[in-house]
């Protein structure tokens, strides 16, 4: 037997989305946990997310009249999923369904403000079930402050701004409506009301884990920064503890009745991304959190767990600005006045679909990079990644970072690619705008496709004329906030071997694991809905508490 440092019921590896969940249901059965984080922050990709969980059938719904059943949900993921490996079997997505609702309410017991995602319908409503009204939750704002000493260790995304629920929506449309300019002037409110009361207001992404960690604490978690594991502990079979690091000597730890990996995929790591993701890629395009490096997949791989759609990711289109920054376009590439072009001048994707179709579509169609095209009313009233509406930067043109024309052919010319196509993409383009119908890739057929747009848009608030001078193109890339392939696990979360075998001991969620939704991301917030959905349930069925 080990001769082990310290002894905890249950030992999770990493803190996002999953890890506290957990952790408060090993406290529910009075039983113990550690949390070992590898980096200095808490939070994991999730803390640096837009802070959406996708849970159909869950308990608002129904709360404000939104038609959703089990059955409903069933066929659409069914419909939108398919069966396209272990990951994505009957079982699992029962257990997804029917405990996502069960969480939620756990959750709204202990505190947590959920608030529906009014209107952030699915990403593919056209489906059998799919529900264009929305299943994704998002949560109140969070004053940090309430952390005490853990404020400055909760780890925060790129745009750190209170934005409630779904406002973001209407701050991109500032310029164009008045809900824009209402949403603007309370968000002003809000940040100057804060700074007189002293609060560090946080949003999306952080008002979750800082909910979470909140929770955690109070219910006595013992949560460890800079605390990397190196090694899972396998005895006669099972995994019995970890490996990990204090005051920067080996210390071991056991788990006496299971490990749970939370640790993220490997977004951040080159080798793992060159060896199992589609090429090209880069560890410059990727907004997932700093320890989203892989290693917790390739050290369980050693002790047999099998692995699966390790070519995915959370794809964004993504660019480059001067400064380094990396913007993703999510909203903005969904509006009017723009589109994306590949090499040979060509459209190659319906530009307001969802984000990974997009990253996928860009793939697919051998795009890499590709350009967004973009006339002068796009920039003149929405933002583009960090930029508001309005002026163009002047660093963008000194640095090459967009290339701007007076006509088309020039802006062909400046991107190298044939002016003819270039051309003649954009003038059938126009056209469909006139009709609102595009012939293509049917932009703006589905109601996800308009979530994003701008309503004063006719027909269609998805397309926009290319043809008012200046014009822009900017390049572009298949970003991401994660892959999305990993551990293969069953319902209960338990890793599993390639034969099919349950590795004792060992459980895995989050983007550590190949995602219950395979290769399709149903609707916003998938991949942290089945984060925290697998990590509750692993945390239950270790310590005994789960429902068979």
């Amino acid at each position: 037997m080990s001769a082990w440092d310290e002894s905890f019921d249950f030992v999770v590896v990493g803190s996002g989305g999953g890890s506290m969940v957990a952790a408060l249901a090993v406290a529910d059965a009075g039983k113990t946990s550690v949390i070992l984080e590898k980096t200095d922050k808490v939070g994991g990709s999730t803390s640096m997310s837009g802070g959406v969980f996708w849970i159909p059938n869950h308990p608002l719904q129904a709360e404000a009249g939104v038609e959703d059943s089990y059955e409903k949900a069933r066929t659409y993921l069914d419909a939108c999923v398919g069966d396209v490996g272990p990951s994505t079997s009957p079982e699992r997505k029962d257990m997804y369904l029917r405990m996502g609702p069960a969480m939620v309410t756990y959750l709204r017991d202990k505190g947590m403000p959920f608030i529906r995602g009014d209107g952030w319908s699915d990403y593919h409503d056209d489906l059998p079930g799919g529900c264009p009204e929305s299943r994704s939750l998002l949560v109140e704002l969070f004053d940090a402050n309430k952390l005490g000493e853990w404020e400055p260790r909760l780890r925060r995304g790129p745009f750190d701004i209170p934005v409630r629920g779904t406002e973001s929506r209407n701050l991109q449309l500032m310029k164009r409506s008045w809900a824009g300019k209402l949403a603007a002037v309370r968000l002003g409110l809000r940040i100057t009301g804060a700074k007189l009361l002293g609060k560090k207001l946080v949003g999306m992404g952080a008002a979750i884990q800082g909910r979470m960690l909140q929770m955690a604490l109070s219910q006595g978690a013992d949560i460890r920064l800079d605390s990397p594991v190196g090694e899972l502990v396998e005895e006669n079979g099972r995994i019995t503890g970890v490996v990990t690091e204090k005051n920067g000597k080996p210390w071991r730890i056991e788990a006496r009745e299971g490990v749970l990996i939370n640790a993220g995929g490997f977004a951040r790591n080159a080798e793992m991304r060159a060896k199992y993701g589609p090429q090209p890629s880069s560890t410059d395009w990727t907004n997932a959190n700093p320890g989203d490096t892989g290693e917790m997949i390739e050290i369980a791989k050693t002790h047999g767990a099998a692995t699966d759609l390790m070519d995915q990711a959370v794809w964004l289109i993504t660019s480059l600005d001067p400064s380094g920054f990396r913007a993703f376009h999510v909203l903005d590439i969904a509006k009017a006045h723009a589109i994306m072009v590949n090499k040979d001048g060509r459209r190659f994707a319906n530009e307001s679909q969802s984000y990974m179709a997009n990253g996928q579509a860009i793939y697919e169609s051998g795009s890499v990079p590709a350009y967004a095209i973009l006339d002068s009313r796009h920039r003149d009233n929405y933002p583009w990644g960090a930029t508001m509406a309005g002026k163009t930067p002047q660093a963008w043109l000194d640095s090459g970072y967009a290339k701007v024309a007076d006509t088309i052919e020039d802006l062909a010319a400046k991107i190298d690619v044939p002016a003819d196509n270039l051309r003649a993409t954009v003038e059938r383009f126009n056209g469909f705008c006139k009709t609102g119908k595009d012939l293509d890739f049917q932009r703006g057929d589905k109601a996800y496709d308009r979530v994003f747009t701008d309503p004063s848009i006719k027909p269609n608030p998805c397309l926009g004329e290319i043809g008012k001078p200046p014009f822009y193109a900017i390049e572009v890339f298949p970003g991401d906030v994660g892959t999305y392939g990993g551990l293969v696990t069953d319902q209960f979360a338990r890793v599993l071997r390639d034969d099919g075998s349950v590795i004792p001991g060992l459980y895995a969620t989050g983007n550590s694991t190949a995602s219950v939704t395979g290769k399709t991301y149903p609707g916003a917030g998938a991949s942290i809905g089945a984060s925290f959905v697998f990590g509750w349930v692993a945390a239950r069925h270790a310590v005994g508490t789960m429902p068979n």
